[in-house]
């Protein structure tokens, strides 16, 4: 069988898809895929001709991927399959004119036993993880239990991504991933629905081993260019012995700098010096917001001040860069609260300090809450996807839903130069306009290329990386 994957834009590169397509190869199956950026979906599936049209979907491309569904239907009598976050817990999806079949969780497997009964023309009805439109009908079928061992899936099938888009190939800087899922239970997250979802059916947290790590990063570099490591893990500090195996081999085979997430709770000098002495130069880490009541009460984020600052300390003594990731506008907040992150920012002295607009994403507990007690405007459909062009939570005020989406763009700065703040009060109220937008992607951009990813790059690479250090996860 021949499946097309079909990406609306690279915003960093899709593991998850290029798993599948790793699996589905070595399954015997043919994978392409085309980038809307590159080439028009529709005239890349004519061309091709594939007998399957998949979709990784989150919320707020739905409408987007549904469109280009029907449109290559159309055309080509291709089966409709769909996957990723927003069919996970929307498989609803599946009542949508232009789909055949949604995949609900861990797809590698799933997706798998689907072409594979496809081809040899075995029904599909009951496939786990699947529902399905068949003669008329929707058959909602179970999920499989969670891959235990990760080291028996392939690598992700890096040429099928670098084939269909070639910066992505030439870039430098490559994501990694070494494991699934967070034990942490944050509001604004899916991973607590996640785990309801598959309760019981396996464990929440899993890792690969050192050596199926140490392996796919030597693969990697031996085949393309390689010149800094992005460990995109949710947690990557959290096992400190998996930590203290992989970092000798790391040193000793790798040798590369590389950035990851932490967590302010966790981080210890012992485990900084680890990093530092295996080649870590940047780290990223939540803060969220500064506010207390909305840090405990509504993130369900167990983590104080006082680790905050703590874990700024340390990194600093260490010499390891690092960014904050923060939001701004959460429900039952305000300008007051977002003015207190900005404070807090301020005595964290980070080297770039990361803000969004809070989305109220479905399923999570935050935005369940937003929805059920009508904190914002609108349904999960009119999300836009997007964390920095405006909020769809309701405030006292237009004006101040226009000063904090005001404060999105300046926080940044004037975060690192404090005697700014002033000017920047005044700057908010005014209506949202280009110069804010200036501001926000210029210092973004020195930031990241001088600060967090340290690496010689055209200038294409360094838009391409600004874009996907933009959409990296909020930890």
């Amino acid at each position: 069988m021949h499946l097309l994957f079909v990406i609306r834009e690279i915003d960093n590169e899709p593991h998850g898809i290029l798993r599948l397509s790793a699996a589905l190869k070595q399954a015997g199956h043919r994978t392409d895929m085309v980038v809307a950026t590159e080439e028009d979906p529709v005239e890349a599936a004519f061309r091709l001709k594939p007998n399957v049209v998949g979709f990784s979907v989150y919320t707020g491309t739905q409408r987007y991927y549904l469109d280009v569904s029907r449109r290559i239907k159309a055309q080509l009598d291709a089966f409709s399959i769909m996957g990723g976050p927003h069919p996970t817990f929307f498989p609803e999806m599946i009542e949508e004119e232009g789909v055949d079949a949604i995949c609900i969780g861990e797809g590698e497997y799933a997706t798998v036993d689907l072409l594979n009964a496809l081809e040899n023309g075995d029904p599909v009805e009951s496939i786990p993880n699947w529902w399905i439109k068949s003669d008329g009908h929707i058959h909602r079928n179970p999920l499989r239990p969670l891959v235990t061992d990760l080291d028996e899936l392939p690598f992700p099938d890096r040429e099928l991504l670098y084939g269909a888009h070639p910066l992505s190939g030439s870039r430098k800087l490559k994501p990694f991933i070494t494991g699934r899922g967070c034990p942490y239970n944050c509001s604004f997250c899916f991973n607590e629905a996640y785990s309801d979802l598959y309760g019981g059916k396996g464990r929440r947290t899993r890792r690969r081993s050192v050596e199926n790590v140490i392996r796919e990063l030597k693969e990697v570099r031996e085949r393309h260019p390689l010149d800094f490591v992005l460990f995109l893990d949710d947690t990557f500090i959290i096992n400190r012995k998996w930590l203290q195996e992989l970092a000798v081999r790391y040193k000793e085979e790798v040798g590369l700098p590389f950035w990851c997430q932490v967590r302010p709770n966790l981080v210890t000098e012992e485990k900084i010096a680890l990093f530092k002495e295996m080649g870590c130069v940047s780290v990223s880490f939540g803060v969220e917001t500064a506010n207390d009541r909305l840090r405990y009460e509504i993130l369900n984020r167990q983590i104080t001040k006082e680790q905050i600052l703590k874990a700024s300390r340390i990194l600093r003594q260490y010499g390891i860069k690092y960014s904050t990731n923060n939001m701004l506008g959460l429900p039952t907040g305000g300008l007051e609260t977002d003015l207190e992150t900005l404070d807090l920012n301020i005595q964290c002295r980070a080297d770039y300090v990361n803000v969004f607009l809070y989305q109220p994403y479905p399923k999570t507990k935050l935005g369940e809450m937003a929805l059920r007690e009508g904190l914002m405007t609108g349904t999960f459909d009119d999300l836009s996807g997007s964390v920095t062009e405006d909020t769809v939570i309701k405030f006292s005020s237009e004006m101040e839903r226009r000063q904090i989406e005001n404060l999105q763009k300046l926080l940044s700065v004037t975060a690192e130069f404090p005697f700014l703040k002033p000017l920047t009060l005044r700057l908010i109220k005014l209506p949202p306009n280009k110069l804010h937008w200036l501001i926000y992607k210029a210092w973004k951009g020195y930031a990241i290329s001088r600060r967090i990813y340290p690496v010689k790059m055209s200038l294409r690479e360094w838009l391409s990386s600004l874009l996907q250090f933009m959409r990296i996860k909020t930890q």
